[in-house]
């Protein structure tokens, strides 16, 4: 199982950035997927769920409106597009399903 993971990267507020998330070795569409965020010093945030056949998404107050999950099941990749960045998004970003797995991370940073 893997989750090859690309995007992210250096970011002003109010800016957008997007992640994508490409998944190995188990069949993707049988899956809800998430992602979560992690910043120092915090516990791991849960940031995006998207249903299996991609028809619903479940997001938390501290990104809802401004964060969009999605999936395409052919490619067997998971996105999440940010917008409206705050320096409070800063965090390592990773994608994964429970029990199965999660990607190694990629770092947002947003920052002027």
């Amino acid at each position: 199982v893997q989750f090859l993971e690309s995007g992210g990267g250096l970011v002003q507020p109010g800016g957008s950035l997007g992640l994508s998330c490409v998944a190995l070795g188990f069949t993707f569409s049988d899956y809800a997927m998430n992602w979560y965020r992690q910043a120092p010093g915090k516990e791991r945030e849960l940031v995006a769920t998207i249903t299996r056949a991609g028809d619903n998404t479940v997001y938390p107050a501290s990104v809802h409106g401004r964060f969009t999950i999605s999936r395409d099941n052919v490619k067997n990749t998971a996105y999440l597009q940010m917008r409206n960045l705050k320096p409070e998004d800063t965090a390592v970003y990773y994608c994964g399903v429970p029990r199965i797995g999660r990607s190694q991370g990629t770092q947002v940073t947003v920052t002027s």
